[in-house]
């Protein structure tokens, strides 16, 4: 016989319940994650897996798992797996064109999606719902790097903003459900580099921080559409070469980073489950360091 559940239950959200940033650079490539709590709550530094190195992406994939791709260190193709309980695995043989400085996020509720990087390519590589990630897809798109992405719609995703050579974008390129990218949709908000992106409320995004001819705390949401608002006032530390990730299964938070003095941070910002991004939340914990990835598990 079924339960039956008060009419004011709530059944608990499942998916991207907890976070973790990894790798990046201070005096050197680094490897070490921080592991991001369902309360948002960031742990101490957990000893590095796999090589280290800055300008890595990093999407979910399977529902429950994660993976870091490319980045520094010769241009790198490998990858690393995190799995639902947030444990890294050793590299694993790379596919594709090496580079840095790529973007990545979920598609289809349960693949992901690598997209551009250094050589100002528009190349992406499909990630299976195993962890599988595929040889290079022809790209469609303007060729940038340091741009970011994130899933909107609940299966879809989208990349945006990004430099290639001499220029700012604020161009975003959509992902479909079965992970075509589209070509360029025209910018809105201010053309930037170095910032990062996450999910909300379960089938939103948000784009923030960056460098414009500055570093910039400001954001742009995103809809469940995918269609990108202007620019948001910035709340925070304005800082560049940041992270950010989904957690609780609808909120979200950018952290790490290069700040306007420049000092190299572990300050974070947690987002809503409506978009809004609260004031810096002090770190007690974690290595300072930019040039970071960060994706969900759980």
């Amino acid at each position: 016989m079924f339960p039956i559940l008060p009419a004011n239950s709530v059944t608990a959200t499942s998916g991207n319940q907890e976070g973790i940033f990894g790798f990046g650079y201070y005096g050197a490539n680094l490897s070490m994650t921080n592991l991001v709590s369902n309360a948002g709550v960031v742990s101490s530094d957990v000893t590095g897996v796999g090589t280290g190195g800055e300008g890595r992406g990093a999407t979910e994939y399977g529902g429950d798992k994660g993976i870091f791709g490319y980045g520094t260190g010769g241009s790198m193709s490998y990858t690393n797996l995190v799995s639902n309980t947030g444990v890294v695995s050793s590299d694993v043989t790379g596919v594709g064109t090496g580079r840095y400085y790529v973007s990545a996020c979920g598609y289809g509720e349960d693949k992901g999606i690598f997209g551009f990087g250094s050589g100002y390519t528009s190349v992406t590589n499909l990630v299976s719902n195993t962890g599988v990630v595929s040889s290079d897809v022809a790209g469609v798109a303007t060729s940038k790097y340091n741009l970011a992405a994130c899933e909107y719609g609940g299966d879809k995703g989208i990349f945006g903003y990004g430099k290639s050579t001499g220029t700012l974008h604020s161009i975003t390129n959509l992902v479909s459900n079965t992970g075509v990218m589209a070509s360029n949709t025209t910018g809105v908000g201010s053309a930037r580099d170095a910032l990062a992106a996450c999910g909300y409320g379960e089938d939103k995004g948000i784009f923030g921080y960056g460098a414009t001819a500055t570093r910039v705390s400001m954001t742009n949401l995103v809809s469940n559409t995918g269609v990108v608002s202007s620019d948001v006032a910035g709340v925070g530390t304005a800082r560049n070469s940041v992270a950010a990730c989904e957690y609780d299964g609808d909120k979200g938070i950018f952290g790490f980073g290069t700040d306007n003095t420049p000092v190299k941070v572990s300050i974070t910002n947690l987002v809503s489950n409506t978009g809004v991004v609260a004031t810096d939340q002090a770190a007690t914990t974690g290595q300072i360091r930019y040039a970071l990835a960060a994706c969900s598990f759980n």
